[in-house]
């Protein structure tokens, strides 16, 4: 199943990774935070480590740990535009609660 980008996000990844000059694709991992205990955590990959998960989507490379991918297995990252705000969107079937700001969540 993995990790997969919708085409808005795609798109919106490759071209900062062109600006940059660059980069193989984006890292995308969890880090322990916030009050529900889990908080997305994303940057560019410069490169894959040997014990990394590898999934390609749109043309993207996303690279994701193996500690990481017990919470991510099946996430579908989303990039959205919502008046003078944007940012990435998680549709992460294996969020069980999330904190009412929105930074952290629990599986």
């Amino acid at each position: 199943m993995g990790v997969t980008l919708t085409e808005t996000a795609a798109r919106h990844i490759a071209v900062n990774l062109n600006k940059r000059g660059r980069g193989i694709g984006l890292r995308l991992g969890v880090r322990t935070s916030g009050c529900s205990g889990l908080a997305y955590k994303l940057e560019y990959a410069d490169d894959v480590r040997p014990e990394d998960h590898r999934f390609e989507s749109h043309g993207i490379t996303v690279v994701v740990d193996p500690k990481s991918l017990p919470y991510l297995e099946g996430t579908e990252l989303d990039f959205a535009r919502e008046g003078l705000n944007e940012g990435f969107k998680f549709n992460n079937p294996n969020v069980k609660d999330a904190c009412g700001c929105g930074e952290s969540f629990n599986v």
